[in-house]
């Protein structure tokens, strides 16, 4: 047990090097797969041992090996919480269907959230692509093989989900410009016209795909007490108006996942 523990936080650090990459290439428009890992300052190809997840940033110091250029923390953190996230689904569901369902959708939330933070938009590779992968994966735990049946309330859960949580978080952007813009007649902040990007509402359509019609909305509900604190916190600080939403859009899910009750009591104040 404990030598798989090991291997899954291995393989979870690995995979959360891959997404580094698409962090990190997905808003360039690049390929995840060619050319190689490189330098982004100096473009020189990152040798294998310089490229193993939390180690190499560790004996490297966070600088390239090359041009001594700092390598964003980003990198470590990512493959840490990768590893962590794995060895936790892991610990409560082994290796089973909804191991893997779960880690798929949890990956496309990580590269949402840190692409989200850094750009403030959301590729839509990763939410659209993610909205069709759950629609699949929930298509596929109705399947049965021996003997052959289909239980279509996954499919049919995943769909509304889609509904749902695209729809409502849609619509409550558009009544709100539509008061606060047009009604009430107020400035622009930040250059923003829109309360809302359109890659939270596709990010929504992910959750929702994945989560079902229920745990979407729970996650709507939920994650502006998540970033009620930041939003305040950032106002105070930088006399930033606008926060990307994503990341807290992506924590409310993580946390829905698990404790969808408690957050429903929690919101009603039982």
């Amino acid at each position: 047990m404990v030598l798989t523990k090991i291997f899954v936080f291995i393989f979870g650090s690995l995979i959360g090097s891959f997404l580094n990459v698409c962090i990190h290439r997905l808003p360039l428009g690049e390929s995840v797969i060619n050319p190689p890992s490189h330098c982004p300052k100096c473009d020189k190809p990152i040798p294998w041992q310089d490229n193993i997840p939390l180690l190499s940033y560790l004996f490297l110091r966070g600088r390239c090996r090359f041009c001594k250029v700092k390598i964003s923390l980003r990198y470590f953190i990512v493959e840490l919480l990768t590893a962590i996230i794995f060895l936790l689904f892991y610990s409560c569901f082994g290796l089973s269907y909804i191991f893997f369902f779960y880690i798929l959708f949890t990956c496309g939330l990580i590269v949402a959230t840190f692409v989200d933070i850094r750009e403030r938009i959301i590729p839509d590779e990763v939410s659209l692509g993610g909205a069709v992968c759950g629609l699949i994966l929930n298509s596929l735990r109705g399947l049965r093989f021996f003997p052959f049946s289909f239980n279509s309330s996954h499919l049919l859960d995943s769909l509304l989900g889609i509904i749902a949580g695209s729809g409502i978080i849609y619509l409550s952007g558009f009544l709100f410009d539509l008061v606060y813009f047009k009604i009430l007649k107020k400035p622009a902040v930040d250059g923003e016209t829109s309360s809302m990007g359109g890659g939270d509402v596709k990010l929504m359509a992910m959750v929702g795909a994945f989560l079902g019609w229920e745990k979407a909305i729970l996650v709507f509900f939920f994650a502006p007490f998540l970033g009620l604190l930041f939003g305040i916190a950032n106002l105070l600080v930088k006399k930033e108006h606008v926060i990307p939403y994503g990341p807290f859009l992506s924590l409310a899910a993580l946390l829905s996942m698990f404790w969808a009750d408690k957050l429903i009591a929690l919101i009603l104040l039982r």
